[in-house]
């Protein structure tokens, strides 16, 4: 089995306005999060943040703390999210199984010693996204499927942004110390997701598109409203997105995305809003 990590040290957004391409891309992007036998890590200084990937094919895979955690396991101090969004799966936390299929989640509180990922068949191995976030306290393992989810339909085909957010892991569904996270789906014949864009200072948040069919790519936006960049994804590609930076995108085609989240608070409608006509 192999375990991969990076870590990403945090950006100061009036360095970030000299950043060319590559360099965006080397701070911000996250590729290769689904590698069939591994698990891959990015360690991200904004909020301590870790955005990762696991695909196990024949054997499971466990999950271990990395040097920059100085920790005897990986959930000692901290508490991860986590969404299948390939074949079925099975995660294993101290003894307990958790089947998942795709677009269901489960939350892992701090204290849990032993998580292990499983693909039920090797053939439609599942595809295991997570984030995770330092934790305070401990809090109940908690399988949460589309049907539990909060769900809230926006946008509309008019303006190419009908989709509909379900709130997974959210304090309005299950407790949790900072990590946040859930799935938006767009509908056919829409492309554009968090429009208007915002940013929310108390906490940073990352981007993981899924379901982005071949041939076709997605066009993250960031920066501060009045300063934005881009970067261009493909299926199955992750975005860091600092406190300041805007997080929006558009797409060849409708996608689906999850977005994860931690920081000071757990108010999913603290924002502050840019609309289109002040971006810059």
């Amino acid at each position: 089995m192999a375990v991969n990590y990076e870590v990403r040290y945090a950006t100061n957004p009036s360095d970030f306005k000299y950043y060319d391409t590559k360099r965006i891309r080397s701070e911000f992007l996250v590729r290769d999060l689904m590698i069939a036998g591994q698990l891959k890590m990015v360690y991200s200084h904004y909020d301590r943040f870790i955005v990762g990937g696991a695909v196990p094919v024949s054997d499971p895979i466990l999950l271990e703390a990395i040097d920059p955690l100085k920790a005897d396991y990986f959930l000692e101090r901290r508490e991860i999210g986590i969404i299948n969004v390939g074949g079925a799966g099975m995660i294993t936390v101290d003894g307990n199984s958790f089947e998942l299929m795709k677009k269901e989640a489960l939350y892992i509180g701090r204290g849990n010693k032993e998580v292990k990922f499983k693909s039920v068949d090797r053939n439609n191995p599942a595809h295991f996204y997570f984030n995770s976030a330092l934790a305070h306290k401990e809090f109940t393992v908690s399988k949460v499927g589309l049907s539990d989810a909060e769900v809230v339909e926006l946008g509309s085909l008019e303006s190419s942004n009908a989709r509909r957010i379900n709130k997974l892991l959210v304090n309005s569904v299950v407790d949790t110390c900072q990590v946040q996270m859930g799935i938006t789906e767009l509908q056919t014949g829409s492309v554009w997701n968090t429009m208007p864009a915002h940013v929310h200072s108390r906490r940073m948040e990352a981007y993981f598109y899924f379901d982005v069919p071949e041939g076709h790519s997605i066009c993250h936006y960031m920066g501060e409203p009045e300063e934005t960049r881009h970067i261009w994804l493909a299926n199955e590609e992750a975005v860091i997105s600092p406190p300041w930076s805007i997080h929006s995108a558009s797409g060849t085609s409708n996608y689906s995305f999850i977005w994860g989240m931690a920081g000071e608070n757990l108010d999913y409608g603290d924002m502050d809003w840019a609309k289109p006509t002040e971006l810059k």
